[in-house]
Protein backbone atom coordinates (compact mmCIF):
# COMPACT_ATOMS: atom_id res chain seq x y z
CA UNK A 1 0.00 0.00 0.00
CA UNK A 2 1.54 3.26 -1.14
CA UNK A 3 0.57 5.84 1.17
CA UNK A 4 0.64 9.67 0.70
CA UNK A 5 0.72 11.45 4.13
CA UNK A 6 0.40 15.84 4.63
CA UNK A 7 1.01 16.94 8.18
CA UNK A 8 0.18 20.55 9.29
CA UNK A 9 -1.20 20.54 12.56
CA UNK A 10 1.47 23.58 13.09
CA UNK A 11 4.25 25.73 11.39
CA UNK A 12 5.76 22.70 9.84
CA UNK A 13 4.11 21.76 6.12
CA UNK A 14 5.49 18.01 5.61
CA UNK A 15 4.42 15.21 3.34
CA UNK A 16 6.06 11.93 2.71
CA UNK A 17 5.26 8.35 0.97
CA UNK A 18 5.14 5.39 3.08
CA UNK A 19 5.04 2.35 1.80
CA UNK A 20 2.74 -0.32 4.13
CA UNK A 21 3.72 2.15 7.15
CA UNK A 22 7.23 1.00 7.24
CA UNK A 23 8.93 1.90 3.80
CA UNK A 24 9.76 5.49 4.11
CA UNK A 25 10.54 6.75 0.00
CA UNK A 26 10.79 10.24 0.45
CA UNK A 27 9.59 12.91 3.61
CA UNK A 28 9.89 16.48 2.75
CA UNK A 29 9.29 18.60 5.48
CA UNK A 30 8.99 23.11 4.75
CA UNK A 31 9.84 24.53 8.33
CA UNK A 32 8.42 28.27 9.20
CA UNK A 33 10.51 29.30 11.42
CA UNK A 34 11.88 32.26 9.77
CA UNK A 35 8.13 33.14 9.60
CA UNK A 36 7.34 33.23 13.35
CA UNK A 37 10.89 34.10 14.77
CA UNK A 38 10.17 37.98 15.00
CA UNK A 39 6.83 36.93 17.08
CA UNK A 40 8.69 34.89 19.34
CA UNK A 41 6.43 32.15 18.82
CA UNK A 42 3.31 30.34 16.01
CA UNK A 43 1.05 33.08 14.38
CA UNK A 44 -2.00 30.29 13.76
CA UNK A 45 -3.36 32.93 10.58
CA UNK A 46 0.20 33.00 9.24
CA UNK A 47 0.82 29.52 9.45
CA UNK A 48 -1.94 28.67 7.62
CA UNK A 49 -1.62 31.26 5.10
CA UNK A 50 1.97 29.91 4.50
CA UNK A 51 0.61 25.87 4.27
CA UNK A 52 -1.62 26.80 1.54
CA UNK A 53 1.03 28.20 -0.46
CA UNK A 54 3.52 25.73 0.15
CA UNK A 55 1.17 22.13 0.13
CA UNK A 56 1.18 21.57 -3.33
CA UNK A 57 4.75 21.91 -4.11
CA UNK A 58 5.43 20.04 -0.92
CA UNK A 59 3.58 17.06 -1.99
CA UNK A 60 4.84 17.21 -5.43
CA UNK A 61 8.36 16.90 -3.83
CA UNK A 62 7.48 13.96 -1.89
CA UNK A 63 6.53 12.43 -4.90
CA UNK A 64 9.09 12.93 -6.79
CA UNK A 65 11.50 11.99 -4.17
CA UNK A 66 9.86 8.35 -4.37
CA UNK A 67 9.66 8.17 -8.09
CA UNK A 68 6.24 8.28 -8.07
CA UNK A 69 3.21 10.12 -9.32
CA UNK A 70 -0.47 10.28 -7.89
CA UNK A 71 -2.03 7.65 -9.62
CA UNK A 72 0.09 5.28 -8.02
CA UNK A 73 -1.05 6.46 -4.25
CA UNK A 74 -3.23 3.98 -3.05
CA UNK A 75 -4.09 5.83 0.68
CA UNK A 76 -4.26 9.75 1.10
CA UNK A 77 -4.00 10.64 4.75
CA UNK A 78 -3.82 14.30 6.75
CA UNK A 79 -3.84 15.17 10.41
CA UNK A 80 -7.00 15.76 11.21
CA UNK A 81 -5.98 17.15 14.65
CA UNK A 82 -5.44 17.88 17.37
CA UNK A 83 -3.52 21.29 16.18
CA UNK A 84 -3.96 24.64 14.79
CA UNK A 85 -7.57 24.99 13.31
CA UNK A 86 -6.15 26.93 10.27
CA UNK A 87 -3.40 24.72 9.77
CA UNK A 88 -4.63 21.47 9.93
CA UNK A 89 -7.81 22.63 7.67
CA UNK A 90 -5.23 23.00 4.84
CA UNK A 91 -3.55 19.36 5.12
CA UNK A 92 -6.47 17.54 5.46
CA UNK A 93 -8.24 19.03 2.56
CA UNK A 94 -5.63 18.59 0.46
CA UNK A 95 -5.42 15.02 1.26
CA UNK A 96 -9.47 14.67 0.60
CA UNK A 97 -8.54 16.42 -2.75
CA UNK A 98 -6.77 14.15 -3.90
CA UNK A 99 -8.58 10.90 -2.71
CA UNK A 100 -11.83 12.40 -4.08
CA UNK A 101 -10.37 13.48 -7.62
CA UNK A 102 -8.26 9.94 -7.78
CA UNK A 103 -10.97 7.75 -6.61
CA UNK A 104 -8.85 6.82 -3.11
CA UNK A 105 -9.73 6.03 0.22
CA UNK A 106 -8.62 9.06 2.90
CA UNK A 107 -8.09 8.36 6.75
CA UNK A 108 -7.48 11.68 8.69
CA UNK A 109 -4.85 10.84 11.48
CA UNK A 110 -4.79 11.91 15.18
CA UNK A 111 -1.06 13.57 15.76
CA UNK A 112 -0.76 11.92 19.42
CA UNK A 113 -1.01 8.87 18.15
CA UNK A 114 1.28 9.33 14.98
CA UNK A 115 3.94 10.67 17.49
CA UNK A 116 3.31 7.31 19.79
CA UNK A 117 3.28 4.72 16.60
CA UNK A 118 6.53 6.25 14.87
CA UNK A 119 8.58 4.55 17.06
CA UNK A 120 7.03 1.02 15.26
CA UNK A 121 9.35 1.69 12.34
CA UNK A 122 12.75 2.27 13.80
CA UNK A 123 12.52 -0.08 16.91
CA UNK A 124 11.33 -4.16 15.74
CA UNK A 125 9.00 -6.36 17.42
CA UNK A 126 8.09 -3.78 19.71
CA UNK A 127 5.75 -5.25 22.85
CA UNK A 128 2.97 -4.15 24.77
CA UNK A 129 2.19 -2.62 27.42
CA UNK A 130 4.97 0.74 27.03
CA UNK A 131 4.81 3.62 28.29
CA UNK A 132 5.17 6.87 25.92
CA UNK A 133 6.13 10.35 27.07
CA UNK A 134 4.30 12.72 24.53
CA UNK A 135 6.37 16.02 25.02
CA UNK A 136 5.96 19.22 22.47
CA UNK A 137 4.94 22.65 22.28
CA UNK A 138 1.77 22.12 22.37
CA UNK A 139 1.20 18.87 24.60
CA UNK A 140 2.91 17.19 27.23
CA UNK A 141 1.10 14.08 28.91
CA UNK A 142 2.29 10.38 30.21
CA UNK A 143 -0.02 7.46 28.17
CA UNK A 144 0.06 4.04 28.60
CA UNK A 145 0.17 2.30 25.48
CA UNK A 146 -1.77 -0.55 26.10
CA UNK A 147 -1.89 -2.00 22.23
CA UNK A 148 -2.35 -0.35 18.70
CA UNK A 149 -5.31 1.67 19.34
CA UNK A 150 -5.37 1.30 23.06
CA UNK A 151 -4.41 4.19 25.23
CA UNK A 152 -5.33 5.16 28.48
CA UNK A 153 -3.68 9.09 29.33
CA UNK A 154 -2.61 8.84 33.06
CA UNK A 155 -2.15 12.41 33.09
CA UNK A 156 -0.43 15.61 32.03
CA UNK A 157 -0.09 19.44 31.83
CA UNK A 158 -2.16 21.37 33.92
CA UNK A 159 -0.97 24.77 31.86
CA UNK A 160 1.80 25.21 29.85
CA UNK A 161 3.37 22.53 27.58
CA UNK A 162 7.13 21.65 28.41
CA UNK A 163 7.71 22.97 25.01
CA UNK A 164 6.12 26.45 25.51
CA UNK A 165 7.68 26.80 28.40
CA UNK A 166 11.05 26.45 26.53
CA UNK A 167 10.02 28.70 24.12
CA UNK A 168 8.95 31.44 26.61
CA UNK A 169 12.21 30.72 29.03
CA UNK A 170 14.57 31.82 26.01
CA UNK A 171 11.91 34.60 25.21
CA UNK A 172 12.56 35.97 28.58
CA UNK A 173 16.49 35.56 28.40
CA UNK A 174 16.62 36.88 24.56
CA UNK A 175 17.68 34.08 22.88
CA UNK A 176 15.86 33.51 20.02
CA UNK A 177 12.72 30.85 18.56
CA UNK A 178 12.62 28.34 18.95
CA UNK A 179 13.83 27.78 22.49
CA UNK A 180 14.21 24.04 23.16
CA UNK A 181 17.71 23.78 20.57
CA UNK A 182 19.28 26.48 22.37
CA UNK A 183 18.48 26.26 25.71
CA UNK A 184 19.69 22.52 25.41
CA UNK A 185 22.68 23.36 24.15
CA UNK A 186 23.46 26.35 26.05
CA UNK A 187 22.33 24.02 29.34
CA UNK A 188 25.53 22.07 28.21
CA UNK A 189 27.91 24.52 29.60
CA UNK A 190 26.25 25.34 32.49
CA UNK A 191 26.15 24.24 36.41
CA UNK A 192 22.26 22.35 36.65
CA UNK A 193 22.27 22.46 40.30
CA UNK A 194 23.35 27.19 40.18
CA UNK A 195 19.33 27.60 40.88
CA UNK A 196 17.56 25.41 42.53
CA UNK A 197 14.09 25.74 40.83
CA UNK A 198 10.82 24.15 41.71
CA UNK A 199 10.07 21.34 40.37
CA UNK A 200 5.44 21.45 41.14
CA UNK A 201 3.05 19.07 41.62
CA UNK A 202 5.13 16.55 43.89
CA UNK A 203 2.15 15.04 45.20
CA UNK A 204 0.46 14.52 42.18
CA UNK A 205 1.96 11.01 40.63
CA UNK A 206 0.80 11.94 36.92
CA UNK A 207 -0.09 15.63 36.55
CA UNK A 208 2.64 18.48 36.02
CA UNK A 209 2.63 22.34 35.71
CA UNK A 210 5.66 24.53 34.02
CA UNK A 211 4.41 28.33 34.49
CA UNK A 212 5.16 28.44 38.12
CA UNK A 213 8.80 26.89 36.93
CA UNK A 214 8.86 29.99 34.11
CA UNK A 215 7.94 32.73 36.69
CA UNK A 216 10.28 31.15 39.03
CA UNK A 217 12.98 31.71 35.95
CA UNK A 218 12.25 34.95 35.73
CA UNK A 219 12.89 36.38 39.14
CA UNK A 220 16.28 34.42 39.39
CA UNK A 221 17.11 36.25 35.98
CA UNK A 222 15.81 39.67 37.74
CA UNK A 223 17.51 39.15 40.77
CA UNK A 224 20.86 37.88 39.80
CA UNK A 225 21.61 40.27 36.65
CA UNK A 226 25.07 39.24 36.31
CA UNK A 227 24.23 35.37 36.06
CA UNK A 228 25.62 33.25 33.66
CA UNK A 229 22.89 32.13 31.46
CA UNK A 230 23.84 28.81 30.95
CA UNK A 231 23.55 28.03 34.32
CA UNK A 232 20.12 29.49 34.27
CA UNK A 233 19.72 27.29 31.33
CA UNK A 234 21.19 24.13 32.48
CA UNK A 235 19.06 24.65 36.21
CA UNK A 236 15.41 25.20 34.43
CA UNK A 237 16.40 22.21 31.98
CA UNK A 238 17.25 19.95 35.16
CA UNK A 239 13.62 21.03 36.57
CA UNK A 240 11.57 20.18 33.91
CA UNK A 241 13.27 16.90 32.92
CA UNK A 242 13.32 15.72 36.37
CA UNK A 243 9.30 16.52 36.59
CA UNK A 244 8.91 14.60 33.18
CA UNK A 245 11.12 11.70 34.48
CA UNK A 246 9.09 11.49 38.01
CA UNK A 247 5.61 11.35 35.82
CA UNK A 248 7.01 8.52 33.85
CA UNK A 249 8.84 6.48 36.67
CA UNK A 250 5.14 6.62 38.50
CA UNK A 251 4.00 5.49 35.33
CA UNK A 252 5.97 2.43 34.97
CA UNK A 253 5.20 1.38 38.95
CA UNK A 254 1.28 1.59 38.16
CA UNK A 255 1.89 -0.68 35.20
CA UNK A 256 4.02 -2.49 36.38
CA UNK A 257 1.82 -3.72 39.49
CA UNK A 258 -0.66 -5.06 36.98
CA UNK A 259 -1.30 -8.04 35.49
CA UNK A 260 1.03 -7.29 32.10
CA UNK A 261 4.47 -6.10 33.24
CA UNK A 262 5.55 -2.90 31.37
CA UNK A 263 7.47 -3.83 28.18
CA UNK A 264 9.00 -0.64 27.20
CA UNK A 265 9.26 3.19 27.61
CA UNK A 266 8.77 6.02 24.66
CA UNK A 267 8.82 9.35 23.95
CA UNK A 268 7.46 11.42 21.39
CA UNK A 269 7.20 15.61 20.41
CA UNK A 270 9.78 17.96 19.52
CA UNK A 271 11.05 17.92 23.36
CA UNK A 272 12.03 14.54 23.14
CA UNK A 273 14.98 15.70 20.74
CA UNK A 274 16.55 17.47 24.06
CA UNK A 275 19.55 15.53 25.27
CA UNK A 276 19.52 15.12 28.73
CA UNK A 277 15.99 13.98 28.04
CA UNK A 278 17.18 11.40 26.27
CA UNK A 279 19.81 10.54 28.58
CA UNK A 280 17.34 10.14 31.12
CA UNK A 281 15.24 8.00 29.57
CA UNK A 282 17.87 5.39 28.44
CA UNK A 283 19.05 5.55 32.51
CA UNK A 284 15.37 5.12 33.54
CA UNK A 285 14.63 1.85 31.47
CA UNK A 286 17.87 0.20 32.61
CA UNK A 287 16.46 1.15 36.25
CA UNK A 288 13.43 -0.84 35.40
CA UNK A 289 15.01 -3.37 32.90
CA UNK A 290 12.56 -2.25 30.01
CA UNK A 291 13.17 -1.33 26.93
CA UNK A 292 13.96 2.26 25.60
CA UNK A 293 12.07 3.11 22.31
CA UNK A 294 13.52 6.57 21.60
CA UNK A 295 13.34 7.78 17.93
CA UNK A 296 15.55 9.11 16.04
CA UNK A 297 15.44 13.48 16.39
CA UNK A 298 14.52 13.64 12.77
CA UNK A 299 10.84 11.73 13.97
CA UNK A 300 10.91 13.40 17.20
CA UNK A 301 9.56 16.75 15.08
CA UNK A 302 6.54 17.15 12.71
CA UNK A 303 6.88 15.01 10.10
CA UNK A 304 4.43 13.53 7.63
CA UNK A 305 6.53 10.17 7.73
CA UNK A 306 4.46 9.50 11.29
CA UNK A 307 1.36 10.00 9.59
CA UNK A 308 2.00 7.69 6.92
CA UNK A 309 3.15 4.98 9.69
CA UNK A 310 0.25 5.95 11.45
CA UNK A 311 -2.30 6.13 8.37
CA UNK A 312 -2.00 2.12 7.91
CA UNK A 313 -2.54 1.18 11.60
CA UNK A 314 -5.60 3.87 11.12
CA UNK A 315 -6.67 1.63 8.50
CA UNK A 316 -6.59 -1.80 9.39
CA UNK A 317 -8.23 -0.98 12.87
CA UNK A 318 -10.68 1.93 11.80
CA UNK A 319 -10.91 1.83 7.95
CA UNK A 320 -11.38 4.60 5.82
CA UNK A 321 -12.53 7.80 7.12
CA UNK A 322 -15.59 9.74 5.04
CA UNK A 323 -14.49 12.71 2.84
CA UNK A 324 -16.95 14.21 5.21
CA UNK A 325 -14.50 14.09 8.33
CA UNK A 326 -13.76 17.39 9.47
CA UNK A 327 -11.25 18.91 11.59
CA UNK A 328 -11.01 18.40 15.20
CA UNK A 329 -8.30 21.20 16.92
CA UNK A 330 -9.06 19.95 20.26
CA UNK A 331 -9.33 16.11 19.49
CA UNK A 332 -8.65 13.47 22.36
CA UNK A 333 -6.50 10.64 21.64
CA UNK A 334 -8.65 8.45 24.46
CA UNK A 335 -11.86 9.37 21.80
CA UNK A 336 -9.83 7.41 19.27
CA UNK A 337 -11.19 3.58 18.97
CA UNK A 338 -11.41 0.60 17.53
CA UNK A 339 -13.98 -0.04 14.62
CA UNK A 340 -14.18 -3.95 14.97
CA UNK A 341 -11.69 -5.46 17.52
CA UNK A 342 -12.88 -8.96 15.96
CA UNK A 343 -11.52 -8.29 12.79
CA UNK A 344 -7.84 -6.88 13.69
CA UNK A 345 -4.71 -8.77 11.95
CA UNK A 346 -3.47 -10.82 15.31
CA UNK A 347 0.23 -9.59 13.67
CA UNK A 348 -1.21 -6.20 14.32
CA UNK A 349 -2.23 -6.99 18.39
Amino acid sequence: MNILSIESSCDEMAAAVVVDGVQVKSSVVSSQIDVHKKYGGVVPELAGRHHLELVNNVVRTALDEAEMILDDIDLFAGTRGPGLSAALLVGTTAAKSYAYALGKDFVGIHHHEAHILSVLLEHENVEFPFISLLVSGGHTMVVVVDGLGKYRVLGGTIDDAAGEAYDKVARLLGLGYPGGPLIDKLAEEGDRKAFDFPRPMKDDPFNMSFSGLKTAVKYAVRDNPDVKVEDICASFQAAVVDSLIAKTRAAITLVNKETQPLRGVSIGGGVAANSHLRQRIEELSNEFSIRALIPERSMCTDNAVMIGVAAKIHYELRGADTLATGIDSGWKLTDLTIRHPEDINPLLS
